[in-house]
């Protein structure tokens, strides 16, 4: 009955803890009279939330598909460049700092030059969205190749295993959990590029919607925005952590902290 309860007290531990911050919000905004212009109500955000319900979710689905593509994108490309830089010293030393430099960049200040190569658009989105979430991937999935022991590959090679072999039967098992954990980050990350894009020079998304609530000084809608977002986040983070528990079970002693 004990670890039922702690179960359910992790359970709903954010929920309570999102439950204050929104009351202190509410309390604090009426306390201190604060503008709606400036800081609408939680009970006010989330009335123009189900108000405007349809509206939200069609720019939020426009933001949602630019992000996944953009995302899976980088997965594939963070994937094999990953591999690329974690199997060879040549290929580190030529690619990893130009990397760096590229990661240095901020991605805001990408986005007009795409708008001036692909237009105005989806396509400016999925390529920020790529963008930013690209190097996480590419770092992990290198740093987990790189954990392979010299012993064990000085053992494997004495068994006559070739470096493809050794590549594909430890080097790419062993850096599964480095990838999983980056895909966390990275989703996450994918969001931030396709808003930016979207508010920066977009015509659809929520960025979009909330580019133009705020030029009206909507700042309900501009917040419900920001909500729908957080929401988006928060249930693509869990669809990763989940497919991390399925696939890397093996690699954890204790219970995975997402």
């Amino acid at each position: 009955m004990t670890e039922l309860r702690r179960d359910a007290l992790k359970i709903a531990m954010p929920w309570l803890v999102l439950a204050g911050l929104l009351v202190i919000w509410e309390i604090a905004c009426v306390a201190f009279a604060v503008p709606e212009i400036i800081l609408p109500r939680p009970s006010k955000v989330f009335l123009v939330f189900f108000q405007r319900f349809d509206v939200l979710m069609a720019y939020s689905w426009d933001t949602l598909w630019t992000t996944m593509i953009g995302f899976l994108l980088a997965i594939a490309g963070g994937l094999l460049l990953g591999l690329a830089i974690g199997a060879s010293p040549f290929v580190y030393s030529g690619l990893y700092p130009l990397l760096i430099a590229f990661n240095a960049i901020p991605k805001v200040a990408i986005v007009p030059i795409l708008m001036i190569w692909v237009g105005v658009g989806s396509l400016p989105a999925i390529i920020t969205a790529f963008a930013i979430s690209f190097f996480p991937i590419v770092v992990n999935v290198a740093t987990g190749l790189a954990t392979i022991e010299p012993e064990m590959r000085d053992v494997l090679r004495s068994l006559g295993a070739t470096r493809i072999e050794i590549l594909t039967k430890v080097g790419i098992p062993r850096a599964m959990p480095y990838l999983f954990a980056s895909l966390k980050v990275a989703i996450t990350l994918a969001f931030i590029g396709s808003v930016i894009s979207e508010t920066v020079g977009g015509n659809n998304g929520i960025g979009f919607l909330m580019l133009s609530a705020s030029a009206r000084n909507d700042a309900p809608t501009t917040f419900a925005g920001l909500f729908a977002i957080a929401i988006m986040g928060v249930l693509m983070y869990a669809v990763c952590a989940l497919i991390e528990k399925r696939m890397t079970r093996w690699a954890f002693r204790g219970e995975i902290v997402t």
